[in-house]
C-alpha cells in the first residue's frame, strides 16, 4: 500500500471561501482527507524571496489592518469546521519571511504558542502537525517544534540546522535515501516539491504525480489553493488537473489518502 498526504498551504482569513470549496469538494465527496496549512494571524505585508507580495494575499482587510486572524465566528472557519475531512495543521503565526529561522528560543516558543492558541481560539483541534513558511526552521525552532507537535512537514533538511542530538539518526536517514524520519515523538516529512503547480507544465502532471507517489511509501503531495486562482481568476486547466488528481486517488487500489494525524498517530508506513 503507498499512502499520500494531500498539503494544501497559505490558507488564511482572507481566503474566499469558494475558492477552497471549488478546489477541494470532489476530494471530499470521494471521502478523501485534505490537510490545510493555516496561518492563524496572517500579516497583510507579506512578501516573497523577492520583496513581491505573497500570492495568497488575493483580498486585503478592510481598515488596512496589518494582521488579520482567523475568527472562529467567520465564514471560512465555520465552513473547515462543518467539513471533518479537513484537517487544520498550523502554517507558521503571521507568515512573515523566513519567521521560524531564530536564534531565540523564547521567540520561537512565544511564536508557537501564539498562532496555536490562536487555532484552538477559531474552534480547531489543538494543532499536531507545524508547517513552517518558507521551509526555513532553525536549530532552536525545531527544538520547539519538537516539544509541540507530532510531525514536522518541510520540503528538505539540512543537517547544520537540526539539533545536534538528531545528527546520528539524520545521517543513518541520509544515507538510506529515506525521505522522511523520525526522532522521539516527532515523525519529519519532506515532500518532492510541489508537483500541483502553476508553474509546471499541466500536460502531464497527473502522470508525474503517479510516478512519484509510486517510488516511494509515503508521498506528502503539496499545493497552493491561490496558485488556481491568480489575480482571483479561476484557472479552469489548472483545476481540471487537480480533480484528475482527485478521481485517480480515489480509485487506485494500491493508494490510501491519509491525513497528517493519521501520521502521527502511526498509522502509515514512512519509508
Amino acid at each position: 500500500m503507498r499512502y499520500v498526504v494531500l498539503r494544501d498551504d497559505d490558507t488564511n482569513a482572507l481566503t474566499p471561501v469558494e475558492y477552497l470549496d471549488r478546489l477541494y469538494r470532489p476530494f471530499l465527496e470521494r471521502k478523501l482527507p485534505v490537510n490545510l496549512a493555516v496561518i492563524p494571524e496572517v500579516t497583510t505585508k507579506a512578501t516573497m524571496a523577492n520583496g513581491q507580495p505573497e500570492g495568497f494575499l488575493l483580498a486585503q482587510p478592510k481598515h488596512g489592518a496589518e494582521r488579520v486572524r482567523l475568527e472562529a465566528g467567520s465564514k471560512l472557519a465555520r465552513y473547515l469546521r462543518s467539513r471533518p475531512l479537513y484537517e487544520v495543521a498550523q502554517h507558521g503565526c503571521h507568515h512573515e519571511y523566513c519567521e521560524f529561522d531564530l536564534q531565540s528560543s523564547q521567540e520561537a516558543a512565544a511564536r508557537l504558542d501564539k498562532g496555536r492558541e490562536l487555532l484552538i481560539q477559531a474552534g480547531f483541534p489543538t494543532p499536531t502537525t507545524f508547517i513552517a513558511p518558507h521551509d526555513k526552521i532553525s536549530r532552536i525552532s525545531y527544538q520547539q517544534l519538537a516539544r509541540r507537535y507530532k510531525v514536522i512537514s518541510t520540503g528538505w533538511f539540512e543537517l547544520r540546522r537540526l539539533p545536534l542530538s538528531w545528527w546520528p539518526k539524520y545521517a543513518l536517514v541520509k544515507s538510506q535515501k529515506r525521505p522522511h524520519w523520525r526522532t522521539g515523538k516527532t515523525f519529519l516529512l519532506s515532500h518532492p516539491g510541489c508537483l500541483l503547480s502553476c508553474h509546471r507544465p499541466y500536460e502531464g502532471m497527473l502522470e508525474r504525480v503517479q510516478e512519484v507517489i509510486h517510488r516511494q511509501q509515503l508521498t506528502v503531495l503539496v499545493t497552493h489553493w491561490w496558485e488556481y486562482f491568480r489575480g482571483n481568476k479561476p484557472d479552469d486547466n489548472f483545476i481540471a488537473v487537480l480533480h484528475e488528481v482527485a478521481d485517480y486517488l480515489a480509485n487506485a487500489k494500491d493508494v490510501r489518502v491519509i491525513s497528517f494525524r493519521d501520521v502521527g498517530d502511526g498509522k502509515a508506513a514512512m519509508n
